[in-house]
């Protein structure tokens, strides 16, 4: 059974850090690109960055460039969000998604074929 688990979402102030997990198991390999998208209610969803299978380029969002990073830990299946200089802006469901065919220049936020059930982020003072 294809599973992701996202973990590491809380409520902090405007200014602070959070990193975000997302750990997979159930068949997804170390072929699946790997993302991280956002939503808030009545809003759509927001991709916000993706990190590739193939040899690990990362793309971020320009809402999130400089201040959020994605990498991954092979052995572990496991790819982060470390999410720096949080504002009230960024708060959301973060979901994190894999796809064999996502992350790539057809387009970044595109073809993810598994997803998690998402854990929130607050920021407000």
């Amino acid at each position: 059974q294809v599973q992701l688990v996202e973990s590491g979402g809380g409520q902090v102030q405007p200014g602070s850090s959070l990193r975000l997990s997302c750990a997979a198991s159930g068949g997804i390999s170390g072929f699946y690109a790997r993302g991280w998208f956002r939503q808030v209610p009545g809003k759509e969803r927001e991709g916000v960055a993706c990190i590739s299978s193939t040899d690990g380029v990362t793309y971020h969002s320009d809402s999130v460039k400089g201040r959020f990073t994605i990498s991954k830990d092979s052995a572990k299946n496991t790819v982060y969000l470390q999410m720096d200089s949080l504002q009230p802006e960024d708060t959301g469901v973060y979901y994190c998604a894999a796809g064999l065919l996502a992350c790539s220049s057809s387009g970044y936020f595109k073809y993810y074929d598994y997803w998690g059930r998402g854990t929130q982020v607050t920021v407000s003072s």
